[in-house]
């Protein structure tokens, strides 16, 4: 396009000397000098084109208009304002705010984590069939993937927080995708092999979760960031519903082999559109309009990549421990409810396997809708006034004592169709949390953010590790209410220690 017929439209001169003096003049070969600024947006169209043309006065106030070009009127410097046309110039997907597109793509890459995450709870029944493997050596492959995961929270953290957490969720989605395709080649080299691909795929998992939060802190204002983190865990949640539910068909079709080189494969797909779309921050993305710009600069603290992280300042703070110590409170809970729950359906509520399976994934499709609607109901207290700290503390609670008093009706309950909906309503309520603790890491420090996720899912992880194998112990002298006892009381220290400890005010600059 000419920019020189652009600049010497009379049309859009008009614009530009709005509220000038009439009898300033602007010469043939370009504009006079004004105590204004000039921005253009151009949206090429094959032969056309069109021109947004934001004017800003001195006092700030802004005029804009829409200029549409055509090939053979740019010949004649001639630029014509089509009012009328700017409804349509602007095809939708270009105003749609770009912190929600990277919100989605987090989302997606969290559906394609926890679908290669669960691939191997079905996966392994016919690998263990096929290569003879016994109960101890299945659970010695079902662990080696949280021996990659814990040791890249707090590397991944650190990572993203310094280069910024583009690089390093594309780097995450990447890897743990080429550790899901070669799944199928180690375990036919050997068992050594299995154990080191699926560590690796735990690195790759691990760096997720802070790169994510990183990102999130820079690009989210605080009024949307409940709804948009709710959402990107949602994708957890759905991902076993995917994993659950297309597993068995493709074994059943093609063989266990296909499962991980299909999930495997969408991982490229995905990091096409990441590297094209996404940026670690707004001020590295060239295409983001200056309206969205100002929102978020105006509501978001953290702002660009740090050079140092201030450990002695962090683990210095109450609310730092907090966070840690209630994450491990909520994550034994949920860890085993999530990982014993087949077993429980099938040991105490008589269901055959294929109905603990199916049964299984209602309480993730449950908690995949209350999370959302806990962030929405979050971000609406925090828009209509509530402190961020009440709101905090509130849907923690929630998530908190919800599970604490369904898990407690469980001995009272005889019917297996209320045991199962008590269930759901205990998982339900626990993803209310993604409002509560799992918001709160942007909240205290939005610099650091990447980094006090990796501290606080270390010690989650932990509570996982450490909460399955006690279930097992436990079952084996005492009684399911022996286990559910322990995670009510969890439940109630923590929360205890969030209400007296937690703050949703920045401690960390």
């Amino acid at each position: 396009m000419n920019a020189r017929a652009l600049l010497c439209s009379p049309n859009l001169h008009s614009l530009y000397t709005s509220n000038r003096p009439p009898e300033k003049s602007v010469s043939s070969r370009g504009l006079k000098p004004a105590p204004k600024s000039l921005r253009v947006w151009v949206y090429p169209r094959n032969r056309s084109g069109v021109f947004r043309v934001l004017v800003r006065s001195s006092d700030k106030r802004e005029s804009s208009n829409s200029y549409y070009l055509d090939e053979e009127r740019v010949s004649q410097n001639e630029v014509v304002s089509d009012s009328s046309t700017s409804s349509i110039v602007v095809p939708w997907w270009e105003e749609f705010p770009k912190r929600w597109v990277i919100v989605l793509l987090c989302f997606s890459a969290f559906l394609l984590c926890n679908m290669d995450r669960v691939n191997m709870s079905i996966a392994i029944l016919p690998m263990s069939a096929e290569y003879g493997w016994n109960p101890a050596t299945v659970g010695l492959i079902q662990s080696s993937f949280f021996w990659g995961y814990l040791l890249t929270q707090i590397a991944g953290g650190i990572w993203a927080d310094t280069v910024g957490g583009k690089r390093v969720l594309g780097f995450g989605v990447i890897w743990w995708s080429i550790a899901t395709i070669l799944t199928p080649v180690a375990a036919k080299l050997g068992l050594p092999y299995l154990l080191v691909v699926r560590a690796f795929m735990g690195v790759g998992e691990g760096v997720a979760m802070p790169a994510m939060n990183n990102i999130l802190s820079k690009w989210v204002p605080v009024q949307e960031r409940s709804r948009s983190l709710a959402l990107v865990y949602s994708g957890m949640y759905l991902g076993s519903v995917t994993g659950l539910a297309f597993s068995p068909f493709l074994i059943h079709q093609f063989g266990w082999p296909s499962v991980f080189y299909s999930f495997g494969s969408l991982g490229t797909v995905w990091l096409i559109l990441w590297l094209t779309k996404a940026e670690s921050s707004p001020l590295e993305d060239p295409t983001l309009l200056p309206k969205e710009r100002k929102l978020i600069a105006d509501n978001c603290a953290s702002k660009e990549p740090v050079k140092s992280i201030p450990w002695r300042l962090i683990l210095s703070k109450p609310p730092v421990w907090a966070l840690i110590g209630c994450h491990f409170c909520h994550n034994w809970g949920t860890f085993i409810l999530l990982t014993w729950m087949p077993t429980y359906y099938h040991q105490v509520l008589k269901f055959n396997l294929m109905e603990s399976g199916l049964l299984s994934v209602f309480p993730w499709m449950t908690m995949a809708i209350s999370a959302n609607a806990g962030g929405w109901i979050a971000d609406t207290l925090v828009s209509r006034g509530f402190s961020v700290t009440n709101v905090r503390k509130i849907m923690q609670t929630i998530g908190f004592l919800g599970p604490a008093f369904f898990l407690t009706q469980l001995k009272h309950i005889d019917s297996p169709t209320m045991a199962v909906l008590c269930m759901a309503c205990s998982q339900g309520t626990d993803a209310f949390s993604q409002s509560g603790l799992y918001s709160n890491h942007q909240d205290i420090a939005p610099r650091y953010s990447g980094v006090l996720l990796g501290l606080s899912n270390t010690a989650g992880v932990l509570a996982g590790v450490l909460g399955t194998a006690a279930t097992g112990h436990i079952l084996q002298h005492g009684s399911w209410d022996d286990v559910f006892t322990i995670s009510v009381g969890l439940y109630l220290v923590g929360t205890v220690v969030w209400n007296l400890f937690s703050t949703g005010e920045k401690i960390i600059d």
